[in-house]
C-alpha cells in the first residue's frame, strides 16, 4: 500500500474508534475564525494529538482538533487550525487533515483563511470570495505516487471552486448585507511575509491576495471530487501596498474584527449549499 495512503487509512481507524460520525460538509477555520466551532451543536470533539499518525499544528490561536457536530441540521467535520508547509511539514501531511475529512464521507469543503490584499481595490476587513488559484510557488501536494484510491494521476482543475457554491455565498452575502470582493488567491510558502516585488510579481501573475495556505488543500479535495468553495479574510495590504509594518498581531486583529459577519457568513454557506 502506498506510505501516504497508508498513512491516511491509520488516522482514520484512530477516529473511527472514537466516533462514527459520517460530516456532509468539512470546514476549514483560519485566522480569526477559531471559536466559530465552540458555538454550534457540537456532538464530538477529537484532539489532533490523539490521532496515530497525524500532524500537529504548531500556529499560536489554532486550537488544534476536529469538531464534529450540526450547522442547521447539517452534519459538519470542522477543523479547529490547520497544517502549514512553512511548518516544516512535507505537502502530503498538510493536506492529510483534508483528504482524511473527505474519507469520513464529507462530500463539500468551505475553506477560510486570513490573507494579505494584493489587489489596490482591497482594504483591511474586505472579505474576498476565491475564484480561482496560483500555486505556481509551492509543491504539489498530488506529487509523487499518485493515490489511485481517491483519484486520477492527472485531474483536471479548471474549476477548483465550484461555481454553484460561490453564486450560493454571493447570494447568502448579499443577503446579510456583507460586501464581497471577488478574486484570485497566491499560495506561496510563508513563513516570513513577502516582499514588495514579490507582491509586484503576484499582481502580474493575475492574483488578488496571498497567503500560506489553502490553495494546496483545494487541489488535494478536487483531485479526491470533493465540491470546494473558500472565502479569504483580507486582514492587510501586502508589502510595498502602504505604509504599516507587518506583523501576526496585526492580522489576528482585523480578522477578530470581523469574525462576527464571517461567522454569519459561513453558518448562512453551510445551511445554502
Amino acid at each position: 500500500m502506498n506510505e501516504v495512503y497508508h498513512k491516511l487509512k491509520t488516522c482514520l481507524e484512530s477516529i473511527r474508534q472514537k466516533t462514527d460520525f459520517v460530516p456532509e460538509t468539512a470546514l476549514i477555520l483560519g485566522s480569526g475564525l477559531g471559536d466559530y466551532a465552540d458555538g454550534i451543536q457540537v456532538e464530538q470533539t477529537i484532539d489532533y494529538t490523539d490521532i496515530e499518525g497525524f500532524p500537529v499544528s504548531t500556529v499560536t490561536g489554532h486550537k488544534g482538533r476536529f469538531v464534529f457536530g450540526y450547522v442547521k441540521d447539517v452534519p459538519v467535520v470542522i477543523m479547529q487550525g490547520r497544517v502549514h508547509f512553512y511548518e516544516g511539514y512535507p505537502m502530503t501531511d498538510v493536506v492529510l487533515p483534508t483528504r482524511l475529512m473527505g474519507m469520513m464521507g464529507a462530500k463539500k469543503l468551505i475553506l477560510t483563511n486570513a490573507a494579505g490584499g494584493v489587489n489596490f481595490d482591497y482594504k483591511p476587513g474586505d472579505f474576498m470570495l476565491i475564484t480561482d488559484h496560483i500555486t505556481t510557488g509551492i509543491p504539489s501536494p498530488l506529487i509523487g505516487a499518485n493515490l489511485d484510491e481517491l483519484g486520477v494521476r492527472f485531474p483536471d482543475m479548471s474549476e477548483v471552486y465550484s461555481r454553484r457554491m460561490r453564486d450560493i455565498i454571493k447570494t447568502e452575502a448579499q443577503k446579510l448585507g456583507i460586501s464581497l470582493q471577488e478574486g484570485v488567491y497566491v499560495q506561496l510558502t510563508g513563513p516570513a511575509y513577502e516582499t514588495p516585488a514579490e507582491i509586484r510579481m503576484c499582481r502580474s501573475w493575475g492574483g488578488d491576495a496571498v497567503g500560506m495556505s489553502t490553495a494546496c488543500e483545494a487541489m488535494a479535495a478536487r483531485h479526491m471530487g470533493m465540491e470546494v468553495c473558500g472565502i479569504s479574510c483580507i486582514t492587510n495590504l501586502a508589502a510595498g501596498m502602504s505604509k504599516v509594518q507587518l506583523d501576526h498581531k496585526e492580522v489576528q486583529e482585523t480578522a477578530d474584527r470581523v469574525a462576527g459577519q464571517f461567522k454569519e457568513l459561513v453558518t448562512a454557506v453551510i445551511a445554502g449549499i
